[in-house]
Formats: structure tokens, C-alpha cells, sequence
């Protein structure tokens, strides 16, 4: 079985979130980000799946260069992650 799993990066839940340009931007510094509650339980479920029944699980997020540490910090025990075209490993 292939699974693939599709992640987002998200500010942490504990973060303040602030705006600057009158208050039309959002201010990035002192954000930690985090991969979305909801996807980090999809990919718990994959990975339970995969060590019942066999297989692979693939890990996609598609986003800028600034969001590969998120991808990196993905919970263990998956075949591959990829981040936007390229896999990395």
C-alpha cells in the first residue's frame, strides 16, 4: 500500500501573532510554525496503517524554501518526504 500524506506549515498555537503595516501584514518574527494538528494526525494514521498492512508512506508539502525544517520534523518511521517537486531525504 502507497500512502501519501499531505502536511501543512502552520503557526504554532502558542504563538502571538501581531500585524504590522497597519495592520495589514502579518508579523512573522518570534513565530514558530508547526505541521497542522489535523495533518499530523493523518500521518499518525498513515503510519499505523503502513505497520499493519505494509507499505510506504510518502510525506508532501508544497511551500516555500522556509518550510522545510517543518517537513524535516515530521514524526519518524516514513519511507520519503517531499517538499514541493523535490524529494528529499
Amino acid at each position: 500500500m502507497k500512502i501519501l500524506v499531505c502536511i501543512s506549515n502552520v503557526p504554532d498555537t502558542t504563538s502571538k501573532i501581531s500585524f504590522t503595516d497597519n495592520n495589514t501584514k502579518l508579523n512573522t518574527s518570534g513565530i514558530q510554525y508547526i505541521i497542522g494538528p489535523y495533518d499530523e494526525y493523518a500521518l499518525s494514521r498513515a503510519i499505523e496503517l503502513k505497520e499493519a498492512a505494509g507499505g510506504t508512506v510518502t510525506v508532501l508539502n508544497v511551500g516555500e524554501a522556509d518550510t522545510e525544517p517543518t517537513i524535516r520534523k515530521s514524526p519518524g518511521n516514513r519511507s520519503r518526504r517531499c517538499h514541493q517537486n523535490q524529494c528529499i531525504s
